[in-house]
């Protein structure tokens, strides 16, 4: 009977805890409000992702906080991923978005990335992106096959390191042998539209999901056109444009391009937290995260905004990017080399 009673108050006991715990957390959001900090322009996809989440996302929190959507553009996204690193509180009230590649530079030594990716709380990401390349009418190329006989290398507009468009057209160039000479400093990839319909540069490679909304009108007038897909699969959209791991001949191209996939797709629009944030409000969020995904008001404004929506959950997103710390030293130092040992060299003018 003792045994019985002891058994019974012990159950009692962690259900008031359970109970209180959760109490404690809708005590702590209520009245609050989570502040997203993006780390691109206003208006573009990044930013447009972000605030057609948010706000949707204080309703799947515990108490209802509200939210705040802030822009800390700069350096590629370093400014803000620093930010969120060192100085945002782990309090659960800052959540970050800004490139998953970020971390891949930091991996490779870019002294920038002031920062240790294995130690940000992940979220998520709303979709996996695809990757492709898109040249102008203008360029004189119309197919991957006259691209890769260019005698010359073609102009591609870039961010810089760590930035969706340079690292993508200088992997191709050493997994394919893709003749591009990256002209980095565009800071998001609108300028890179204009400059390449100014004829400054060719085009440019970065996710179509972005590219097809914004670039709509190139692509109805045929004076843009999608040469390759840089991701593992071919998108529904684009049946006949040829895949660029169908074009890598050794074992080593392959891996650069799984990579490139890795970095661009699965983890690149990634939403994170602040170092420390206490794991049961990490969980709160991941959560809450997951639940905007399916939120029938958030799919229907996703849709109005041409927004494609494909969730990957907050422990898949960091399994991904810590892989990056998994790499060899002899994958490092050739993906240093090529993302980061030519920036002021060959590709960008003096």
């Amino acid at each position: 009977m003792i045994a019985k009673r002891f058994c019974f108050l012990l159950a009692l006991f962690g259900l008031t805890l359970g109970s209180t715990a959760a109490e404690s957390q809708d005590n702590f959001y209520q009245g609050k409000t989570i502040r997203f900090i993006v780390a691109y322009e206003p208006g573009g996809g990044f930013d447009v992702y972000t605030r057609t989440i948010a706000r949707h996302f204080g309703k799947h929190v515990p108490g209802n906080p509200t939210t705040l959507v802030e822009n800390m553009t700069g350096a590629v996204g370093m400014i803000a991923a620093n930010h969120l690193y060192h100085q945002a509180k782990p309090d659960g009230l800052t959540i970050g978005h800004f490139v998953g590649t970020l971390v891949l530079q930091q991996v490779l030594g870019n002294e920038a990335a002031k920062f240790d990716g294995r130690k940000f709380g992940w979220l998520g990401v709303p979709v996996a992106d695809h990757g492709v390349c898109a040249l102008t009418k203008a360029s004189g190329i119309s197919s991957l096959e006259g691209w890769l006989a260019s005698k010359e290398p073609v102009k591609m507009g870039g961010h810089g390191p760590g930035g969706v468009t340079s690292d993508t057209a200088r992997i191709l160039r050493e997994a394919i042998g893709l003749p591009v000479r990256v002209i980095d400093g565009y800071k998001c990839t609108g300028p890179i539209r204009l400059a390449a319909e100014a004829g400054e540069v060719a085009g440019s490679c970065w996710a179509w999901e972005s590219m097809k909304p914004t670039w709509a009108t190139g692509f109805e007038t045929g004076q843009v056109k999608v040469l390759l897909q840089t991701s593992l699969k071919g998108h529904p959209d684009l049946k006949d444009v040829p895949i660029a791991i169908n074009h890598a001949k050794t074992q080593e191209s392959r891996q650069l391009l799984e990579i490139l996939d890795h970095a661009f797709g699965t983890s690149f629009r990634s939403y994170s937290t602040p170092p420390g944030t206490p794991k049961d409000r990490l969980a709160i969020l991941q959560k809450a995260f997951m639940a905007t995904m399916k939120d029938p008001e958030f799919l229907a404004d996703a849709k109005k905004a041409r927004l494609e929506i494909a969730p990957i959950d907050g422990p898949a997103t960091a399994k991904t990017l810590a892989g990056f710390y998994d790499l060899d030293k002899a994958t490092v130092a050739r993906l240093k080399k090529i993302l980061l040992g030519d920036v002021r060299g060959r590709d960008t003018p003096q």
